[in-house]
């Protein structure tokens, strides 16, 4: 039965998150309907990462099995044509066949994210939905010193939503930098694996920061109590991009 690798892009705004939902809009679901429509196959796909709702995606991956053998090229044309006719926002930018042993998900040795906030005063016009509009001046070399208290391994409870379902709150962040270029300030997140919403929670404590509201040392003592309560608030989803996963 040969396996097929997919890298993918999407705009999440207008899903219910990567993960197949009852009755509502996934961008699993959507190309799982495109492989239908091409092949005839009712396939699962498995995605390297579960992206929450309205985040988005310049390099997402996914595996899945087939019957039939194709040529990988015609895979990927096949699955477009079939998302573009029904109006998706996602797109197959790659495609190769794999062997059996390939997993999207547990293959992974890294996963790296990027945060967008624009921070201006004026809102986005030509961006909304793909950043996080901040009007007050933040200080990006502050939210990076404070931020490197969180690289390392960790007890990141402080930082995973309660509804999260991995086993252990304990990983290892390998890189979080935060750096200005013009009006946006970027934080860009690599580890091998990341909590639920930990992204998200880690780049609104980080605003607090930069908005002169916390000290990187309320940062570390947020970590230190390992408590939900003790997080600042979560970060939209609007600026959150799956931008790599490395094999």
């Amino acid at each position: 039965m040969p396996r097929y690798r997919i890298d993918i892009e999407y705009d999440g705004g207008a899903y219910a998150g990567w993960q197949r939902q009852a009755d509502q809009h996934s961008v699993q679901a959507a190309i799982e309907q495109a492989i239908h429509g091409f092949c005839g196959e009712a396939v699962t796909i498995r995605g390297a990462g579960r992206t929450d709702a309205g985040v988005h995606a310049r390099g997402q991956v996914a595996h899945f099995d087939l019957e039939r053998e194709w040529q990988a090229d015609r895979v990927m044309a096949a699955i477009n044509a079939h998302l573009t006719s029904a109006g998706e926002t996602v797109s197959v930018v790659a495609a190769q066949a794999v062997d059996a042993e390939f997993d999207a998900r547990f293959s992974a040795t890294a996963r790296h994210y990027l945060y967008r906030i624009l921070n201006r005063r004026a809102p986005p016009a030509l961006e909304r939905g793909q950043v996080w509009h901040v009007a007050r001046k933040l200080d990006p070399d502050a939210m990076h010193a404070a931020a490197q208290a969180l690289v390392g391994k960790h007890d990141f409870t402080t930082f995973r939503s309660v509804q999260c379902q991995s086993k252990s709150p304990v990983k290892t962040l390998d890189v979080l930098d935060v750096t200005r270029h013009g009006d946006v300030v970027e934080i860009r997140a690599s580890a091998r694996s990341f909590l639920h919403n930990q992204v998200r929670s880690m780049v609104g404590t980080l605003k607090r920061v930069g908005e002169g509201a916390w000290t990187a040392g309320d940062v570390s003592a947020a970590l230190e109590a390992a408590d939900r309560s003790a997080c600042g608030p979560v970060a939209p989803p609007d600026g959150l991009f799956l931008m790599r996963v490395d094999y």
